[in-house]
Protein backbone atom coordinates (compact mmCIF):
# COMPACT_ATOMS: atom_id res chain seq x y z
CA UNK A 1 0.00 0.00 0.00
CA UNK A 2 1.92 3.52 -0.99
CA UNK A 3 0.68 6.90 -0.37
CA UNK A 4 0.65 9.50 -3.35
CA UNK A 5 0.44 12.93 -2.00
CA UNK A 6 -2.93 13.89 -1.65
CA UNK A 7 -4.84 16.03 -3.90
CA UNK A 8 -7.18 18.94 -3.26
CA UNK A 9 -10.12 17.15 -5.17
CA UNK A 10 -9.29 13.80 -3.75
CA UNK A 11 -12.21 11.10 -3.28
CA UNK A 12 -13.17 10.14 0.68
CA UNK A 13 -14.88 7.58 1.85
CA UNK A 14 -16.62 8.93 5.06
CA UNK A 15 -18.47 6.40 7.32
CA UNK A 16 -20.77 7.70 10.05
CA UNK A 17 -21.61 11.18 8.11
CA UNK A 18 -25.22 10.97 8.92
CA UNK A 19 -23.87 11.87 12.36
CA UNK A 20 -23.62 14.84 14.64
CA UNK A 21 -19.28 15.08 13.82
CA UNK A 22 -19.05 13.23 10.47
CA UNK A 23 -22.03 15.65 9.17
CA UNK A 24 -20.22 18.55 10.13
CA UNK A 25 -16.69 17.07 8.77
CA UNK A 26 -18.43 16.05 5.52
CA UNK A 27 -19.09 19.44 4.89
CA UNK A 28 -15.80 20.21 5.62
CA UNK A 29 -14.52 18.02 3.42
CA UNK A 30 -16.70 19.26 0.24
CA UNK A 31 -16.08 23.26 0.76
CA UNK A 32 -12.34 22.60 0.26
CA UNK A 33 -12.94 21.06 -2.56
CA UNK A 34 -13.10 16.83 -1.79
CA UNK A 35 -15.58 14.42 -3.37
CA UNK A 36 -17.08 12.56 -0.74
CA UNK A 37 -19.42 9.40 -0.35
CA UNK A 38 -21.23 8.92 2.76
CA UNK A 39 -22.41 5.40 4.32
CA UNK A 40 -24.44 5.40 7.25
CA UNK A 41 -26.68 2.91 8.29
CA UNK A 42 -29.12 5.21 9.93
CA UNK A 43 -29.19 3.51 13.26
CA UNK A 44 -28.44 6.97 14.91
CA UNK A 45 -27.39 9.53 12.24
CA UNK A 46 -30.52 11.04 9.62
CA UNK A 47 -30.44 11.49 6.39
CA UNK A 48 -31.30 15.08 6.32
CA UNK A 49 -27.93 15.67 8.01
CA UNK A 50 -26.10 14.75 4.92
CA UNK A 51 -24.91 17.27 3.17
CA UNK A 52 -25.73 18.17 -0.30
CA UNK A 53 -22.66 17.47 -2.79
CA UNK A 54 -21.93 14.19 -1.04
CA UNK A 55 -23.31 11.04 -2.32
CA UNK A 56 -24.89 8.80 0.11
CA UNK A 57 -25.21 4.83 0.15
CA UNK A 58 -27.53 3.80 3.13
CA UNK A 59 -25.64 0.21 4.88
CA UNK A 60 -23.45 -0.54 7.42
CA UNK A 61 -20.22 0.37 6.42
CA UNK A 62 -18.27 -3.41 6.98
CA UNK A 63 -21.02 -4.87 4.58
CA UNK A 64 -20.46 -2.37 1.76
CA UNK A 65 -16.92 -1.06 2.01
CA UNK A 66 -15.08 -3.64 0.06
CA UNK A 67 -17.66 -2.89 -2.92
CA UNK A 68 -17.28 0.75 -2.14
CA UNK A 69 -13.42 0.90 -1.99
CA UNK A 70 -12.88 -1.09 -5.38
CA UNK A 71 -14.28 2.03 -7.06
CA UNK A 72 -11.06 3.77 -5.70
CA UNK A 73 -11.00 6.34 -2.99
CA UNK A 74 -7.67 8.07 -1.92
CA UNK A 75 -8.99 7.84 1.80
CA UNK A 76 -11.46 6.77 4.77
CA UNK A 77 -12.62 9.02 7.28
CA UNK A 78 -14.50 6.49 9.89
CA UNK A 79 -16.76 7.76 12.32
CA UNK A 80 -18.95 5.45 12.44
CA UNK A 81 -19.31 3.46 16.04
CA UNK A 82 -21.88 3.20 18.87
CA UNK A 83 -20.60 5.72 21.54
CA UNK A 84 -23.45 5.44 24.66
CA UNK A 85 -21.41 4.23 27.85
CA UNK A 86 -24.11 2.86 29.83
CA UNK A 87 -25.40 0.72 26.69
CA UNK A 88 -21.97 -0.56 26.24
CA UNK A 89 -21.84 -1.92 30.04
CA UNK A 90 -25.06 -3.22 29.44
CA UNK A 91 -24.81 -4.72 25.86
CA UNK A 92 -20.73 -5.40 25.00
CA UNK A 93 -21.46 -7.79 22.46
CA UNK A 94 -23.18 -4.53 20.32
CA UNK A 95 -19.52 -2.21 20.76
CA UNK A 96 -17.30 -5.19 19.93
CA UNK A 97 -19.35 -6.07 16.87
CA UNK A 98 -19.97 -2.59 16.14
CA UNK A 99 -16.26 -0.73 17.31
CA UNK A 100 -14.19 -3.17 16.64
CA UNK A 101 -15.27 -5.99 14.21
CA UNK A 102 -16.39 -3.71 11.59
CA UNK A 103 -13.47 -1.36 11.93
CA UNK A 104 -11.39 -4.47 11.17
CA UNK A 105 -13.42 -5.13 8.01
CA UNK A 106 -12.76 -1.71 6.98
CA UNK A 107 -9.32 -1.98 7.49
CA UNK A 108 -8.77 -5.38 5.60
CA UNK A 109 -11.05 -3.94 2.55
CA UNK A 110 -8.87 -0.82 2.52
CA UNK A 111 -5.85 -3.19 2.28
CA UNK A 112 -7.19 -4.93 -0.55
CA UNK A 113 -7.90 -2.32 -2.32
CA UNK A 114 -5.14 0.19 -1.91
CA UNK A 115 -7.06 2.76 -0.19
CA UNK A 116 -3.84 4.46 1.32
CA UNK A 117 -4.86 7.29 3.95
CA UNK A 118 -7.26 6.98 7.38
CA UNK A 119 -8.66 8.98 9.64
CA UNK A 120 -10.51 7.25 12.83
CA UNK A 121 -12.35 8.62 15.18
CA UNK A 122 -10.91 7.34 18.70
CA UNK A 123 -12.14 9.35 21.78
CA UNK A 124 -10.86 10.79 25.34
CA UNK A 125 -12.62 7.37 26.98
CA UNK A 126 -9.47 5.48 25.92
CA UNK A 127 -7.52 7.17 29.31
CA UNK A 128 -10.03 6.46 31.49
CA UNK A 129 -9.76 8.39 34.78
CA UNK A 130 -6.31 9.89 34.77
CA UNK A 131 -4.32 11.08 37.99
CA UNK A 132 -2.86 14.02 36.21
CA UNK A 133 -4.36 16.66 33.67
CA UNK A 134 -3.62 17.80 31.43
CA UNK A 135 -4.29 14.52 29.31
CA UNK A 136 -1.29 13.82 26.74
CA UNK A 137 -0.98 11.31 24.54
CA UNK A 138 1.97 9.61 26.35
CA UNK A 139 -0.90 9.25 29.52
CA UNK A 140 -1.76 5.42 30.05
CA UNK A 141 -4.63 3.85 28.27
CA UNK A 142 -6.89 2.56 30.95
CA UNK A 143 -10.58 2.86 29.74
CA UNK A 144 -13.46 2.13 32.64
CA UNK A 145 -15.99 1.21 30.30
CA UNK A 146 -16.70 -1.16 27.48
CA UNK A 147 -17.05 1.43 24.92
CA UNK A 148 -13.69 3.00 25.70
CA UNK A 149 -11.80 -0.92 25.41
CA UNK A 150 -13.64 -0.91 22.37
CA UNK A 151 -12.28 1.99 20.61
CA UNK A 152 -8.59 1.35 21.90
CA UNK A 153 -8.81 -1.88 20.42
CA UNK A 154 -9.61 -0.33 17.39
CA UNK A 155 -6.96 2.12 17.73
CA UNK A 156 -4.46 -0.89 18.58
CA UNK A 157 -5.29 -2.94 15.28
CA UNK A 158 -4.52 0.77 13.12
CA UNK A 159 -1.20 0.95 14.36
CA UNK A 160 -0.46 -3.07 12.97
CA UNK A 161 -2.23 -2.04 9.92
CA UNK A 162 -0.19 0.86 9.30
CA UNK A 163 2.73 -0.93 10.23
CA UNK A 164 2.39 -3.93 8.12
CA UNK A 165 0.91 -2.79 4.90
CA UNK A 166 1.97 0.70 5.01
CA UNK A 167 -1.05 2.41 5.65
CA UNK A 168 -1.17 6.30 6.98
CA UNK A 169 -3.06 6.69 9.26
CA UNK A 170 -4.15 9.29 12.01
CA UNK A 171 -6.83 8.79 15.47
CA UNK A 172 -8.24 11.87 16.57
CA UNK A 173 -9.11 11.21 20.45
CA UNK A 174 -11.94 13.90 20.87
CA UNK A 175 -12.69 15.48 24.40
CA UNK A 176 -16.12 16.79 24.92
CA UNK A 177 -17.74 18.06 21.38
CA UNK A 178 -20.18 20.76 21.30
CA UNK A 179 -21.79 23.51 19.51
CA UNK A 180 -23.11 23.62 15.80
CA UNK A 181 -21.96 24.63 12.17
CA UNK A 182 -24.87 26.10 9.87
CA UNK A 183 -27.38 23.36 9.51
CA UNK A 184 -25.50 20.35 11.50
CA UNK A 185 -26.05 19.67 15.50
CA UNK A 186 -26.81 17.65 18.01
CA UNK A 187 -29.77 15.35 17.22
CA UNK A 188 -29.79 12.39 19.55
CA UNK A 189 -32.91 10.24 20.19
CA UNK A 190 -31.06 9.61 23.55
CA UNK A 191 -28.61 12.54 25.13
CA UNK A 192 -26.15 11.89 27.12
CA UNK A 193 -24.45 15.39 26.63
CA UNK A 194 -24.25 18.53 29.34
CA UNK A 195 -24.84 21.37 26.92
CA UNK A 196 -27.78 20.01 24.92
CA UNK A 197 -29.06 18.81 28.20
CA UNK A 198 -29.25 22.12 29.53
CA UNK A 199 -30.40 23.62 26.25
CA UNK A 200 -33.51 21.03 26.67
CA UNK A 201 -34.58 22.64 29.82
CA UNK A 202 -34.40 26.14 28.16
CA UNK A 203 -36.37 25.13 25.41
CA UNK A 204 -38.83 23.68 27.26
CA UNK A 205 -38.25 20.52 26.70
CA UNK A 206 -37.48 18.94 30.51
CA UNK A 207 -38.13 20.70 33.87
CA UNK A 208 -34.89 21.01 35.25
CA UNK A 209 -30.93 19.20 34.29
CA UNK A 210 -29.20 17.38 36.75
CA UNK A 211 -26.00 18.42 38.42
CA UNK A 212 -24.09 15.27 39.41
CA UNK A 213 -22.02 16.25 42.47
CA UNK A 214 -21.50 19.38 43.85
CA UNK A 215 -18.72 18.43 45.87
CA UNK A 216 -15.86 18.39 44.01
CA UNK A 217 -12.42 19.54 45.08
CA UNK A 218 -12.76 22.42 42.35
CA UNK A 219 -13.48 26.15 42.13
CA UNK A 220 -17.35 26.10 42.09
CA UNK A 221 -17.76 22.07 43.48
CA UNK A 222 -18.98 20.87 40.41
CA UNK A 223 -16.69 18.71 38.10
CA UNK A 224 -14.42 20.36 35.24
CA UNK A 225 -14.85 19.23 31.62
CA UNK A 226 -12.64 19.99 28.22
CA UNK A 227 -15.37 21.60 25.71
CA UNK A 228 -14.26 22.10 21.80
CA UNK A 229 -16.32 23.18 19.22
CA UNK A 230 -17.39 20.92 16.48
CA UNK A 231 -16.21 23.20 13.87
CA UNK A 232 -12.54 23.28 15.13
CA UNK A 233 -12.93 19.54 15.37
CA UNK A 234 -13.86 19.52 11.54
CA UNK A 235 -10.52 21.32 10.35
CA UNK A 236 -8.63 18.97 12.92
CA UNK A 237 -9.83 16.09 10.67
CA UNK A 238 -8.53 18.31 7.40
CA UNK A 239 -5.67 18.43 8.78
CA UNK A 240 -5.01 15.39 9.66
CA UNK A 241 -6.01 13.75 6.66
CA UNK A 242 -3.29 15.85 4.78
CA UNK A 243 -0.29 15.37 7.22
CA UNK A 244 -1.11 11.25 7.34
CA UNK A 245 2.28 9.79 6.72
CA UNK A 246 2.64 6.02 5.12
CA UNK A 247 3.30 3.84 7.74
CA UNK A 248 2.39 5.42 10.88
CA UNK A 249 -0.30 5.89 13.19
CA UNK A 250 -0.08 9.22 14.85
CA UNK A 251 -2.67 9.64 17.91
CA UNK A 252 -3.83 13.37 19.08
CA UNK A 253 -5.90 14.84 21.92
CA UNK A 254 -8.36 17.05 20.79
CA UNK A 255 -9.41 19.76 23.41
CA UNK A 256 -9.42 23.41 24.30
CA UNK A 257 -6.70 22.71 27.03
CA UNK A 258 -9.36 24.80 29.14
CA UNK A 259 -11.89 23.34 31.33
CA UNK A 260 -15.22 24.89 32.18
CA UNK A 261 -17.24 23.08 35.28
CA UNK A 262 -20.83 22.23 35.08
CA UNK A 263 -21.57 24.86 36.78
CA UNK A 264 -20.02 27.49 34.47
CA UNK A 265 -21.93 25.68 31.52
CA UNK A 266 -25.06 26.53 33.09
CA UNK A 267 -24.41 30.36 33.95
CA UNK A 268 -23.89 30.54 30.52
CA UNK A 269 -26.56 29.13 29.56
CA UNK A 270 -28.93 30.76 31.10
CA UNK A 271 -27.13 34.08 29.90
CA UNK A 272 -27.80 32.98 26.16
CA UNK A 273 -31.05 31.46 26.48
CA UNK A 274 -32.43 33.67 28.94
CA UNK A 275 -33.76 31.37 30.73
CA UNK A 276 -33.65 30.18 34.60
CA UNK A 277 -32.98 26.95 33.72
CA UNK A 278 -33.83 25.01 37.04
CA UNK A 279 -30.84 22.41 38.23
CA UNK A 280 -31.39 19.60 40.86
CA UNK A 281 -28.05 18.32 42.74
CA UNK A 282 -27.84 14.58 42.27
CA UNK A 283 -25.26 12.08 43.65
CA UNK A 284 -22.14 11.93 41.81
CA UNK A 285 -22.05 9.22 39.41
CA UNK A 286 -19.37 6.42 40.25
CA UNK A 287 -15.94 6.74 38.40
CA UNK A 288 -16.68 10.41 37.02
CA UNK A 289 -13.03 12.34 37.73
CA UNK A 290 -13.20 15.97 39.20
CA UNK A 291 -11.35 17.14 36.22
CA UNK A 292 -10.39 16.43 33.13
CA UNK A 293 -8.81 18.43 30.40
CA UNK A 294 -7.12 17.61 27.06
CA UNK A 295 -2.78 18.60 26.49
CA UNK A 296 -3.31 19.23 22.45
CA UNK A 297 0.18 20.35 21.95
CA UNK A 298 1.10 17.94 19.85
CA UNK A 299 -2.00 18.79 17.28
CA UNK A 300 -1.15 22.20 17.73
CA UNK A 301 2.84 21.68 16.50
CA UNK A 302 2.50 18.70 14.15
CA UNK A 303 -0.90 19.37 12.61
CA UNK A 304 -0.70 23.51 12.99
CA UNK A 305 -4.26 23.00 14.66
CA UNK A 306 -5.43 25.43 16.87
CA UNK A 307 -8.85 25.84 18.60
CA UNK A 308 -10.44 29.08 16.54
CA UNK A 309 -13.82 29.15 18.85
CA UNK A 310 -12.34 28.18 22.24
CA UNK A 311 -14.64 30.57 23.67
CA UNK A 312 -17.73 28.95 25.89
CA UNK A 313 -20.48 31.57 25.07
CA UNK A 314 -19.79 30.77 21.12
CA UNK A 315 -20.26 27.28 21.85
CA UNK A 316 -23.42 27.41 23.84
CA UNK A 317 -24.83 30.13 21.20
CA UNK A 318 -24.23 27.85 18.35
CA UNK A 319 -25.67 25.24 20.15
CA UNK A 320 -28.95 27.22 20.94
CA UNK A 321 -29.57 28.53 17.49
CA UNK A 322 -29.40 25.10 15.91
CA UNK A 323 -31.79 23.86 19.06
CA UNK A 324 -34.19 26.95 18.33
CA UNK A 325 -33.93 27.30 14.37
CA UNK A 326 -32.42 24.51 13.41
CA UNK A 327 -29.40 26.32 12.16
CA UNK A 328 -26.66 28.15 13.73
CA UNK A 329 -23.56 30.28 13.11
CA UNK A 330 -21.13 28.99 10.51
CA UNK A 331 -17.71 30.35 12.22
CA UNK A 332 -15.04 31.56 10.33
CA UNK A 333 -12.89 29.01 8.93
Amino acid sequence: MTSAELSSTGKLLVTGGAGYIGSVCTAWLLAAGYSVTVVDDLSTGHRDAVPGGAHFVEGDAADIAADLLGEGFDGVLHFAARSLVGESMAHPDRYWHGNVVTSLRLLDAMCAHGTPRLVFSSTAATYGSPDRVPIAESTPTVPGNTYGYTKLAADHAITSYAHAHGLAAVSLRYFNVAGAYGRWGERHAEETHLIPLVLRVAAGLAESVSVHGDDYPTADGTAVRDYIHVADLADAHLRALRHAAPGQHRVYNLGNGTGFSVQQVLDTCRAVTGHRIPAAVAPRRPGDPAVLVASSDRARVELGWKPQHPNLVDIVTHAWEFATTGRAGEPAR
